[in-house]
C-alpha cells in the first residue's frame, strides 16, 4: 500500500464514495470516509444540505480513522458532491478544522448537473496554507468521466511519484481481497468447533 497518499471523501447518495474507491484503489492509497453528526437522509436531509451549503455552515465532524497523521501524507485527495455550487459543508467542516495539517491537497468534486464548479476548488482553497495541486470535476455516468478520471489520477500519481494501477484490476483485487477475508472468520469458527 502507497503511505504516502490518503484519500478523504464525504458522499451522502454514493457517487462519491464509488469516484474515490476508484481513485484510491488505482493509486493504492487509504481511503478514509469523514462524517457530521448531522442526519442527512431523504427529502429533509437533502434540503438541510443545501442550506448547510450556502450559510457556509459547518457542524463537529467525526473523528478521522487514518493509519498516520494527516501532515505525514505527501499528497490528501478530498472527494466532494457539489451542494447548492459549494463544496459539501462536511468537506467545509473537515478543511476549517484541519486545512492548516494537510501539506498538499488534490480536489475532486462530483456533480449531477453539466456545469463544471470550477468555482469551488477556489473557495476550497481558502483554508489551505496553499493551493491545490490538482483537481477534477466529475459527472458519474457522463461520456467523459473516465477520461477526466484518469488525467486527474496520472497527474496525482506524477506529483507524489508513485506508480497507476488498472482502475479495473485493482478494484477487482480489492473486492477478491474483501471476500476472502469475510471468509476467513467462518473457516476460523469452523475450525474452532471442531477442535473441541
Amino acid at each position: 500500500m502507497n503511505r504516502d497518499i490518503i484519500c478523504i471523501f464525504y458522499s451522502r447518495t454514493g457517487h462519491t464514495e464509488r469516484t474515490m474507491r476508484e481513485i484510491a484503489a488505482a493509486l493504492d492509497c487509504e481511503l478514509v470516509e469523514v462524517r457530521d453528526r448531522v442526519r442527512r437522509g431523504g427529502a429533509v436531509g437533502w434540503l438541510r444540505c443545501g442550506l448547510d451549503a450556502m450559510r457556509k455552515r459547518t457542524r463537529a465532524i467525526t473523528r478521522l480513522q487514518m493509519q498516520r497523521q494527516l501532515w505525514e501524507y505527501k499528497l490528501v485527495i478530498l472527494g466532494t458532491p457539489v451542494w447548492a455550487g459549494r463544496c459539501s459543508s462536511v468537506m467545509r467542516g473537515l478543511l476549517k478544522r484541519r486545512g492548516y495539517e494537510m501539506a498538499d491537497v488534490a480536489y475532486v468534486i462530483t456533480h449531477r448537473s453539466e456545469e463544471p464548479y470550477r468555482e469551488i476548488f477556489d473557495q476550497m482553497d481558502q483554508y489551505l496554507q496553499k493551493p491545490r495541486v490538482a483537481d477534477v470535476s466529475l459527472r458519474p455516468g457522463s461520456t467523459g468521466y473516465i477520461f477526466w478520471r484518469d488525467q486527474f489520477l496520472k497527474a496525482c500519481a506524477d506529483f507524489a511519484g508513485v506508480a497507476l494501477r488498472d482502475v479495473e484490476e485493482a478494484l477487482a483485487a480489492e473486492a477478491n481481497r474483501e471476500a476472502a477475508a469475510s471468509k476467513r472468520p467462518e473457516r476460523e469458527s469452523a475450525g474452532g468447533a471442531e477442535a473441541e
